[in-house]
């Protein structure tokens, strides 16, 4: 009879002694705001100091026609307007990149992205868009993605 009793228990035991678990999911959602026109900034006034040089709002802004950095752009030299280039790199010396463009090839300056630290990786074959200004004929890049 104990035998029984003893055997009973032994298989209603793990029934009651049966954990639950649950597992439990966590989603996490990223938001990416994509500037759908990095030259919107062309027609807003505050933009612009004296002789139209142009001073990128990310960067800094204008107080009585003098250029105030905010410190976002280490060595950010103000320029004639912003702009954007999108192409393939196809050579890489030094600070000088060359893209391939739909229709022509255009060597810019990543000086200022490098600086920034908001050039990615420069290497052959990367697609690329280069946001910048010109500034007498060349282009410099603040940032690429």
């Amino acid at each position: 009879m104990v035998l029984t009793l003893a055997f009973g228990s032994a298989l209603t035991l793990p029934a009651f002694a049966q954990v639950q678990q649950q597992t439990q999911q966590t989603t996490t959602t990223t938001t990416t705001t994509v500037d759908t026109d990095p030259n919107a900034d062309i027609n807003d006034t505050a933009a612009f100091g004296p002789n139209n040089q142009y001073g990128d709002p990310i960067c800094g802004t204008w107080a009585t026609g003098v250029w105030q950095p905010n410190g976002h752009c280490p060595d950010y030299a103000v320029g004639p307007r912003r702009a954007r280039i999108a192409g393939t790199i196809t050579i890489v010396r030094g600070h000088l990149v060359t893209l391939q463009l739909a229709d022509r090839t255009l060597v810019i300056n990543d000086q200022p992205a490098l600086n920034r630290e908001t050039s990615g990786r420069v290497a052959v074959g990367r697609s690329l868009v280069a946001y910048g200004y010109w500034h007498n004929g060349s282009f410099y890049a603040t940032a690429m993605e």
